[in-house]
């Protein structure tokens, strides 16, 4: 997969669009399935043996490093460099001058925004991101809502009310090597965010800083910020 950051802008995302991408919360709405999947009409149901696969070999996956293109409900777009560690560890590195950063640490997700001094932090357990970075993507149970396999492209849709309330994520794989191409998070109004990622690295080694949240820091930034 190619993309060409250089004609991104320097948008700056808000921080209810960086929710979106990873840390949407339980909601109102109700579920609404993405036209031409295959539901699975209940806990019983069996779940594809090809998606069960593709599962398993992107939980393999134990590091990654690479680039993101990010388009928000309205199309906004910006970019920037990711970096992934299981379990439970990500970091997004966001292109242009609001230097945002969102990190997990494998317990919170940081959100960041050095320009405007500000910092949130959220329990991983309660974001689609803990689904995505799991030692073990869980297809059990009622988690999978649809599964649609294609020539060029297997699409599974996750949901699970005791993480992320009506929001759900929906992970799309290529078929034939089972690499991890794009995601979309649907939050409980209905509105997507999409990641894709490209230039991807695999068994990469990271620092040790890399998803370090400074707690400290955050809770003296908040308190004087009230």
């Amino acid at each position: 997969m190619k993309n060409d950051l250089s004609a991104l802008s320097n948008f700056a995302p808000t921080r209810r669009q960086l929710l979106g991408f990873g840390l949407v919360f339980a909601g109102a709405a109700a579920f609404n399935v993405v036209p031409g999947f295959e539901l699975l009409a209940s806990a019983q149901a069996a779940v594809p043996a090809a998606a069960q696969k593709i599962a398993d070999h992107f939980s393999a996956v134990k590091s990654m490093s690479g680039e993101f293109v990010q388009f928000g409900p309205k199309g906004e777009q910006t970019g920037g460099k990711f970096f992934l560690e299981r379990p439970g560890k990500i970091r997004f590195n966001y292109d242009g001058a609001s230097n945002f950063r969102v990190i997990s640490d494998g317990r919170s997700v940081a959100i960041l925004n050095k320009r405007l001094n500000t910092s949130d932090l959220y329990p991983l357990s309660k974001t689609p991101l803990k689904l995505l970075l799991d030692d073990r993507i869980d297809l059990s149970g009622n988690r999978v809502k649809s599964v649609k396999e294609e020539d060029d492209l297997t699409t599974i849709q996750l949901s699970d009310k005791s993480v992320f309330g009506n929001a759900r994520i929906t992970m799309m794989f290529d078929p034939k090597t089972y690499d991890l191409r794009q995601w979309t998070i649907t939050d409980a109004q209905g509105k997507d965010t999409t990641v894709m990622i490209f230039n991807t690295k695999e068994g990469v080694s990271f620092a040790p800083d890399t998803f370090a949240i400074d707690y400290t820091a955050n809770r003296e930034l908040n308190t004087k910020t009230r």
